[in-house]
């Protein structure tokens, strides 16, 4: 065999060699295609992360919002309370003020179910809580406000214009008692401009007899 044959039969087995697997032939190993996978789970991962902290991040931030919402409702309900404690004192003191005490008893007058509604109606018989009362602060975005509206005769038993108020006919025993008498409805709001300072309004109502 001549010197020229065993060479191209050594070029032939290295060749062969190389087309079965070895590294630097024309056939991918399976290192060189675990490479390949390893950077595509790398990005799915990263994804996956990425995806994971933008929904905690935006579950904390909903949880703030309703956080902020329900203290700025309490602080609403605080101030329409002392509203409507304040409005309750006034009309026990001033139970035959015609000025400032609606007549809803009158089938002339149109009385709504938030007297608040009904605009220049009710503009001048709308009372603000005085700050030496009941201070709203800075925590507050204005000074709670009542009205007072007169309802008209009310039975406990039955008739009139209501069939039962909750007065002090069910708070105890005793001669005392009443059957029949005057029912007011004082109507409290925390914030009469809560639509423009983008804040919470709570409204609170009470029938006391009188």
């Amino acid at each position: 065999m001549s010197a020229v044959a065993l060479r191209k039969g050594e070029a032939s087995t290295v060749a062969l060699r190389k087309g079965r697997g070895e590294r630097g032939g024309f056939m991918k190993t399976g290192l060189d295609r675990q490479r390949g996978v390893a950077l595509v789970v790398a990005l799915v991962l990263l994804v996956v992360v990425t995806l994971v902290g933008l929904a905690a991040i935006r579950g904390t931030t909903m949880q703030q919002q309703m956080t902020s919402n329900f203290y700025d409702r309490e602080i609403g309900f605080q101030a329409a309370e002392a509203g409507l404690r304040t409005g309750e004192s006034w009309l026990i003191a001033n139970p035959n003020n015609t000025t400032l005490i609606r007549d809803c008893s009158d089938p002339n007058n149109q009385c709504f179910a938030n007297p608040f509604e009904t605009g220049a109606a009710t503009a001048g018989i709308i009372q603000a809580v005085p700050t030496a009362t009941f201070d709203a602060g800075a925590l507050g975005a204005g000074q709670p406000q009542y009205v007072v509206e007169k309802m008209g005769i009310c039975n406990s038993g039955g008739g009139g214009n209501f069939a039962f108020t909750n007065d002090q006919n069910n708070q105890g025993g005793g001669n005392s008692l009443v059957s029949s008498g005057m029912c007011y409805r004082v109507t409290a709001e925390s914030n009469a401009n809560a639509a423009a300072n983008d804040r919470s309004n709570v409204i609170l109502q009470s029938i006391l007899r009188l």
